[in-house]
């Protein structure tokens, strides 16, 4: 049976000499994996599409086992992030934190369209730190280990001065942070912006400027809630973490 998504492409895989397996993440039909006969091949008209972080459309003979990608035309290649290796190791930690917690044929258009429009907003040089945050925050949901953003994790207190507690998963207020002796310290702008990128409305997110102090913040208290609890290992992340580190060097 022959069939139509609108897809961007998450990775890709070698198979044999000259195929390509194509890790999918669509609005149609949620994540699936394509062949892509002789992809590899120079002449190939499926060349261009079977790259990792391509937006197309992708004709696709479905079957029971692996489909088979028919005729693939790309949108976007998204060349501003290409062009950057520190843009594309944020990207592609995004399409392997996506593909890491999304089921496998789990129709999804608000996911398709969440990773779509941050992608977009990197391309278009926004600052991608910022951006892979938001995504951070919003798929804990998805992982299912999101945390009390609302209000006090404990006594559910919603005024007052919060820090963040890993172990009692989400916002502690002063009365209860005696609870947690290692709870993360965080300022209120801080407290407010995982809040807000919780709960924002993709269309509606413009050009955000963070101060240094609030981006390593928002990143110490993402990164040790997904440390505890997803139980995800991201070859990206150890990636990302080393071309992070070399641009604060350079």
């Amino acid at each position: 049976m022959l069939k139509k998504a609108e897809g961007i492409v998450l990775r890709t895989i070698a198979y044999g000499e000259t195929n390509v397996i194509l890790r999918l993440y669509t609005r149609e039909a949620g994540k699936i994996s394509l062949m892509a006969r002789g992809a590899k091949k120079p002449k190939s008209k499926l060349r261009a599409i079977a790259q990792p972080l391509v937006y197309g459309m992708f004709l696709y003979y479905k079957s029971t086992g692996m489909s088979t990608l028919n005729q693939g035309d790309p949108i976007d290649s998204f060349r501003f992030i290409r062009e950057d290796l520190l843009k594309t190791a944020y990207a592609s930690y995004m399409a392997e934190l996506l593909d890491k917690v999304t089921e496998e044929k789990e129709i999804n258009p608000y996911l398709f369209e969440l990773f779509l429009r941050l992608i977009q907003h990197m391309n278009d040089d926004n600052d991608p730190e910022v951006l892979i945050r938001i995504f951070e925050i919003k798929m804990l949901a998805q992982a299912g280990i999101k945390p009390e953003l609302n209000h006090c994790s404990r006594c559910r207190r919603t005024e007052g001065t919060f820090s963040f507690s890993v172990k009692e998963g989400g916002f502690l207020c002063q009365l209860c942070q005696h609870t947690d002796p290692h709870r993360i310290h965080i300022q209120p702008r801080t407290v407010e912006l995982l809040r807000t990128f919780y709960y924002l409305n993709i269309e509606r997110l413009g050009e955000i400027s963070l101060r240094p102090a609030t981006k390593r913040e928002l990143k110490l208290v993402l990164e040790s809630y997904y440390e505890a609890y997803s139980g995800l290992h991201l070859k990206t992340k150890r990636f990302l973490q080393q071309m992070e580190s070399w641009d604060v060097d350079g």
